[in-house]
């Protein structure tokens, strides 16, 4: 999420959003580790049995099997993540909220929390320019269940309506499943309609199961539940079993009866989303504090002073009640926009004319819209939901055609992919949404799928592991050693020879004095991410090199399971003569471009290079500029630009920006 400079690990919200927040609704839920024997499906002794309790459930309370497995997809994609919780406190398939057990769980199991890393706050800004913020902390506390709203105890409903245990409900996913199902029968005995054997009689009642209170966000969960029933679905599941949800295109829904469900209005007009998301405008105040201080972030004029550049995806580290209440607090950080995981619903914060304070770069910031979803980057099973990536992909792709941003990922950036604008604060910057965000599922959600552009003398490569089928070993996802349980990734190791046996790259900005990188799962040094492209350096058997941080680093590559495919594009080399260029972390103007009363900005490179003879993907050229704003009063806000060109480029697993003057630009098959 935030920018925030620390020691290695990516900090959490836990400390900063309690004080936001208060301790009753943080519910920085979830590292709990599943119960003894749950993961397999239990449906009559079969171990294979997850689509035959699906028709169960949906024979038994007289629900279209359809629409039981298009909701659970939109939830879960039918994974179980082994009976432990999503980020919102949801179970199994069918994704029932019982947060509070959750969140108690966590409190009395401290050692399993995925967030208990060392609390550390800096400048989200990314700047020297002003000082940082750091809040006051407090410790967050177990809820009342009176407190938390209906769409996170929905578990509690369904064992009342099935008579099955809370206990099984959470740890058996065929009970899941029956659970879900009399959930949607009852809310469609609610609104007064059928039990009806047509799918399309189910629109309100699958409205009503999103949790949502507001019309725009459930009828935004529906549509999606419908868009999957059209056009059906197929995946092997996290326990291995095949699930199918056969096309049903002809489904037309009736939405009448959600306008009999006393919701309210739900999408704000005054917001800037797209109609086909649900909207609202939770605003992070403008405000002056202090000694001449202010927060949480700068009005501006994009893009007619700024172009912008990048989308930045971040993960919350908390859930969504805490960090609501955070970027209100005026004395801190601010983001464009947060995604909750239930249902998808958007809250936009800051308007993108303004630049929020969230990449931790202030050059990036200025250039940048930033997006949080809710979730954590250290539990792979407090897992991102389908409702939260459709709702997500539909609000960028509304941004990039409003904007021209390109959908690819140097213009699309995880929080992980931004450069520390100095040596300095290299070894702190963030490592969000982390190896678990799916970017392959989440660019065909943005009708922009990584394909092969070119045959093997395109000269670069696309990663693009199976995301399912790849699964690198982590540690760091609790307080010890332990590995990260098993879990599909979109990320790619790196070593310095075609062996698994040989060193892991090393990156002498994370580790100035050459410390050997680790499997830790906030450990960037040797990882790229899926969408990502590299030069190739070498082909050795089912092993490809890249260039990557000025050195040759190797990846499996096998043909049968390739992690990459091939590309073609436009690189970046040092001109001729030069033994290396330096790599910088943001793209500033020239001394000479400041006008009076502007200080001018240091061009201070990184501690990177790129020596003679190798070759980096160029993601987009721009002049050097930079945004002074250090003031409350707007009038003395200036954009300086130069006449400097940069290329931002993919160096590591972060960008970097090179100047123009200092390479050639060349086909990447020459």
């Amino acid at each position: 999420m935030r920018g925030f400079p620390t020691t290695g690990h990516r900090p959490t919200l836990r400390t900063a959003a309690a004080v936001a927040a208060s301790a009753a609704l943080l519910l920085p839920l979830l590292g709990a580790a599943p119960a003894a024997g749950q993961g397999d499906v239990r449906t009559g002794g079969t171990p294979a049995g997850l689509q035959r309790a699906f028709a169960a459930a949906a024979a038994e309370y007289h629900v279209p099997g359809s629409v039981l497995l298009g909701v659970s997809y939109l939830q879960s994609r039918w994974d179980t993540h082994a009976g432990a919780p999503s980020v919102s406190g949801g179970y199994g398939p069918m994704h029932l909220t019982d947060a509070r057990t959750a969140l108690a769980h966590t409190a009395t199991h401290p050692g399993q929390t995925a967030t208990a890393h060392p609390e550390s706050v800096g400048d989200a800004r990314g700047d020297t320019a002003r000082p940082a913020l750091r809040p006051a902390s407090a410790a967050p506390g177990v809820p009342a269940a009176a407190a938390l709203p209906a769409r996170l105890k929905t578990l509690g409903r369904a064992a009342g309506l099935t008579g099955l245990t809370a206990a099984a409900l959470r740890e058996d996913p065929a009970a899941n499943i029956r659970g879900g199902a009399a959930l949607l029968a009852a809310a469609q005995r609610a609104l007064g309609e059928p039990l009806s054997a047509d799918p399309a009689d189910w629109y309100g009642a699958v409205a009503r199961f999103s949790g949502a209170d507001d019309t725009a966000t459930a009828s935004a969960y529906a549509d999606d539940v419908y868009d999957v029933i059209r056009t059906g679905e197929r995946r092997t599941t996290d326990t291995g079993q095949r699930v199918t949800l056969p096309a049903r295109p002809g489904v037309r829904p009736g939405t009448a009866p959600l306008r009999r469900a006393g919701l309210r209005k739900g999408h704000a007009a005054d917001t800037e989303c797209p109609e086909s998301v649900a909207c609202e405008w939770i605003p992070a105040p403008y405000e002056e504090f202090g000694d001449d201080d202010y927060g949480n972030h700068d009005l501006g004029d994009r893009p007619a002073s700024q172009r912008m550049e990048y989308i930045v995806i971040h993960d919350t580290e908390g859930a969504w009640d805490g960090v609501i209440n955070l970027v209100q607090d005026p004395t801190y950080v601010s983001w464009n926009y947060t995604l909750r995981s239930t249902d998808g619903h958007v809250a936009q914060h800051v308007k993108a004319k303004d630049v929020a304070w969230h990449a931790g770069n202030w050059d990036v910031n200025s250039r940048s819209i930033g997006l949080e979803h809710e979730g954590f980057l250290a539990d792979p099973d407090a897992w991102f939901t389908e409702a939260m990536y459709r709702s997500s992909a539909r609000l960028v792709k509304y941004l990039a055609d409003r904007y021209d941003i390109p959908l690819d990922r140097q213009h699309l950036l995880g929080h992980d992919n931004v450069p520390g604008p100095t040596t300095s604060t290299v070894p702190g910057m963030h490592t969000d949404p982390g190896p678990y965000w799916d970017w392959r599922h989440y660019f065909d959600l943005l009708g922009a799928p990584l394909k092969g552009t070119a045959d093997a003398h395109g000269g670069l490569v696309t990663i693009r592991p199976d995301y399912a089928a790849n699964k690198p070993v982590y540690t760091g996802c609790t307080d010890g050693d332990q590995p990260c349980a098993a879990h599909g990734s979109g990320e790619v190791r790196l070593y310095t020879a075609p062996d698994e046996s040989a060193p892991l790259i090393k990156d002498i900005g994370l580790r100035p004095g050459g410390g050997d990188s680790t499997i830790d799962v906030n450990d960037l040094a040797s990882r790229v991410s899926t969408g990502q492209q590299y030069a190739v350096a070498g082909r050795d058997g089912d092993w490809t090199a890249i260039w990557y941080l000025g050195q040759k680093a190797w990846f499996r590559n096998p043909a049968k399971q390739p992690t990459a495919v091939h590309a073609k594009g436009l690189v970046v080399t040092p001109k001729a003569g030069a033994a290396d260029v330096p790599v910088y972390g943001r793209a500033y103007p020239e001394a000479s471009a400041y006008p009076t009363g502007v200080p001018a900005q240091a061009v201070s490179p990184l501690p990177y290079r790129i020596p003679a003879g190798q070759k980096y993907v160029v993601g987009d050229a721009m002049p050097g500029q930079y945004y002074y704003a250090v003031t409350f009063d707007e009038a003395s806000h200036k954009v300086v630009t130069g006449k400097d060109m940069y290329y931002e480029i993919q160096y590591g697993h972060r960008v970097g920006f090179v100047r123009a003057a200092d390479v050639r630009v060349l086909a990447s098959a020459s």
